[in-house]
């Protein structure tokens, strides 16, 4: 019943960030700009860690949970539990905001249901190299934040900023999806170019967090410590657990 419950949290989740992530870009990109749009998904997954971290570690992304596979902190069979939940989830949050936007009035400011894509900002290299290093960021903040049992109580703030900053950066030149979930949903419900260009955002983001689950290990030990820093503090389990 405990992973039932974890695969839900992930599931409800993933479909949160989505709809209102990405909502907030269909509804606002052009009224509200990027500082909204950046700072609705950090909010939102702030909101998240808090929530349902202390069920599931709150991953709600592919990418992260694959960096946690390769941590060593989740089995292989849980991992692949946690994709089927994040891809449905963010199925469901793009089918509603596809149902918004064909019989709720919506008006799609993004006009392509908030999907990612390149071509009129960047190229398909310079997309890959963008979605691989911003994820890389994300997942390595979630990583050493959420082992961090001295910082527990406010590393779902610095996971939140985190992912705010990578929409700061990405947003206007792939759509910033740091995240196969989130660009699986919309592009299936837009279909076209942006189901053809999909592949960058599902794989670069994964190899940006495999990247960032090796590159871990060199900044915090897995004791919560930091090489050759001070020692750990007894305290209770991280706030973001591996799950």
């Amino acid at each position: 019943m405990t992973d039932f419950r974890r695969y839900l949290a992930e599931f409800i989740g993933t479909f949160l960030l989505v709809f209102l992530g990405v909502g907030s870009a269909v509804a606002a990109r052009v009224q509200g700009g990027v500082v909204v749009v950046s700072l609705a998904f950090g909010l939102v997954l702030l909101a998240l860690v808090y929530t349902i971290g202390p069920l599931s570690g709150s991953h709600v992304n592919p990418a992260v949970t694959l960096g946690v596979l390769i941590s060593g902190k989740i089995s292989l069979v849980g991992a692949a539990a946690y994709w089927v939940a994040q891809f449905l989830g963010g199925i469901l949050g793009a089918f509603l905001l596809w149902v918004l936007t064909r019989w709720g009035d919506v008006v799609d400011q993004t006009g392509a249901l908030g999907s990612n894509g390149y071509g009129a900002h960047i190229n398909r290299g310079g997309a890959a190299l963008l979605e691989l290093v911003l994820t890389f960021l994300l997942v390595l903040v979630v990583l050493v934040a959420g082992a961090r049992l001295d910082h527990a109580a406010v590393s779902g703030v610095a996971i939140g900023l985190a992912l705010a900053a990578t929409q700061l950066v990405g947003l206007t030149l792939t759509g910033a999806s740091v995240n196969p979930a989130r660009s699986l949903g919309p592009a299936l419900f837009e279909g076209g170019v942006a189901l053809r260009q999909l592949w960058v955002f599902i794989v670069f983001p994964l190899l940006g967090g495999a990247l960032a689950a090796l590159v871990a290990p060199l900044i915090i030990r897995g004791d919560g410590r930091y090489w050759g820093g001070e020692e750990r503090p007894e305290r209770p389990g991280p706030a973001v657990p591996s799950a």
